[in-house]
């Protein structure tokens, strides 16, 4: 919102939920005119090896990405949460984000990370879904900042990079065969029911989540919200702590994506144990929305989804020592650059921008053009066709403005409302700065 302005970013985010809704019904009908089952199939049948291998790309980078996205998170909301305990102050070591990512690393994520059958996250998968209450409490339960300056315009000039943001929220795609193939009728119509009523849920929890987040912080509010909120905030560090456990239990998931080959033609065992998974998380409810699991950090290739790792450079299901020098690398690699760079806001534009956006928008649309027998101008072709169009359009803008003009990122920093904070050199606003500031200082006290 931040980026796009209120109005307009609302908007987007409703437009991108229809897109998301449309192409995951598109996905399913591609696989019935092409006698598929699963996206890659799809995809390899549509374009043969070339299309199947850029969608091996894609599907690496996006929880490739996603898994250095969660360390950054990690690294900024712990920092925060340690500094309420007694004693710990901004120079303790538990108040550094590098020794935080890495001591998170090498005693849970990593040692999670080796685990080779998915079932076993099950259990810790279903419980992801339960911080997000609370952190909604932590966002409407607070006193409003001064609105910065054109604050509730309509519209800015950068909107488009928040569309990769919001992309990355929203995609659930690898898991759509999946669930299709498990709905007790699995026909055309049930599957569009199941999907408005998923993807309408996530969008409905996303715009909350934006409106309250915004409307409390407006020009101030970063890509990790809990980053607005002051280290004294006994509610807003409760919502770190679970918001911290939540990312650290989906890091593993994202790693098995990463490294893992789950295909759809499995022994019955391996069926079993993918489908329990998706009944954890879904508590045996096909409703429950798939795109939410987004929302929380999760993607649908959490549950199940091929990589370029194991499918196109081993062709085979990895050895043991394999599977832990792959693992090993992909964790060493991940938290590298998560200790390199700490903008959240810009890792889930890039993330967005070059594999959320294609797999969503780009992808569904051209294997429907190119399996269906009508001309791209006639029916559902030429919705298809704009939503191509749209995809590439985001993907070209996305990625060049999101390199030119990185987002601004607090970095772990306090804001400098808060009460221990510097307001006198931090805020620039020359016409209003000494009745903004007398403001902010009012203000601060009230957050304590």
């Amino acid at each position: 919102m931040n980026q796009a302005g209120l109005p307009l970013g609302l908007l987007l985010l409703i437009v991108v939920g229809f897109i998301t809704d449309y192409s995951i019904i598109l996905l399913i009908k591609g696989g019935h005119l092409s006698g598929t089952r699963s996206y890659q199939d799809l995809v390899h049948t549509t374009f043969g090896f070339p299309g199947y291998l850029i969608l091996s790309v894609l599907q690496f980078l996006y929880p490739f990405i996603a898994m250095v996205s969660y360390n950054i998170i990690t690294g900024d909301t712990l920092t925060k949460v340690f500094q309420r305990i007694p004693g710990v102050g901004p120079d303790h070591i538990f108040a550094k984000r590098h020794f935080i990512i890495l001591l998170t690393t090498v005693l849970f994520t990593f040692p999670l990370s080796l685990y080779r059958d998915i079932s076993k996250l099950g259990k810790v998968m279903s419980r992801v879904l339960t911080y997000f209450s609370i952190r909604y409490i932590s966002l409407v339960i607070r006193p409003i900042l001064p609105p910065t300056e054109n604050a509730w315009s309509f519209a800015h000039w950068n909107a488009i990079q928040a569309v990769g943001v919001m992309s990355f929220a929203f995609i659930c795609h690898h898991n759509s065969f999946l669930i299709y193939g498990s709905l007790e009728e699995p026909t055309l119509s049930n599957w569009s029911r199941v999907t408005h009523i998923s993807v309408s849920s996530a969008m409905l929890v996303s715009l909350l989540f934006a409106a309250a987040g915004y409307a409390t912080f407006t020009g101030y509010t970063q890509g990790d919200i809990f980053e607005n909120y002051c280290r004294n905030d006994d509610l807003a560090t409760f919502g770190r702590f679970c918001y911290g456990i939540s990312i650290i239990t989906t890091f593993p998931l994202e790693c098995f994506v990463t490294r893992e080959w789950a295909c759809p033609q499995v022994t019955d065992k391996s069926d079993t144990a993918i489908l329990s998974v998706a009944a954890d998380v879904m508590d045996a409810d096909w409703s429950m929305p798939l795109a939410m699991l987004m929302s929380a950090g999760a993607s649908g290739d959490d549950l199940i989804g091929p990589s370029v790792v194991s499918s196109v450079f081993f062709k085979s299901t990895l050895s043991s020592v394999t599977h832990v020098a792959v693992t090993i690398l992909i964790i060493v690699v991940v938290t590298a650059i998560s200790l390199t760079y700490d903008c959240l806001g810009a890792v889930l534009e890039l993330n967005g921008a070059l594999s959320a956006v294609p797999l969503i928008f780009i992808i569904p649309s051209a294997c429907h053009l190119k399996l269906s027998s009508q001309r791209w101008y006639q029916g559902e072709n030429l919705v298809s066709f704009i939503i191509l169009l749209l995809g590439m359009f985001v993907v070209a803008i996305g990625v060049t403005m999101t390199s030119l003009y990185p987002q601004d990122c607090s970095h772990g920093a306090e804001m400098f409302y808060c009460p221990s904070s510097n307001l006198s050199v931090t805020l620039t606003t020359p016409s209003t700065g000494l009745p903004q500031l007398q403001n902010l200082s009012q203000n601060a006290l009230q957050f304590t």
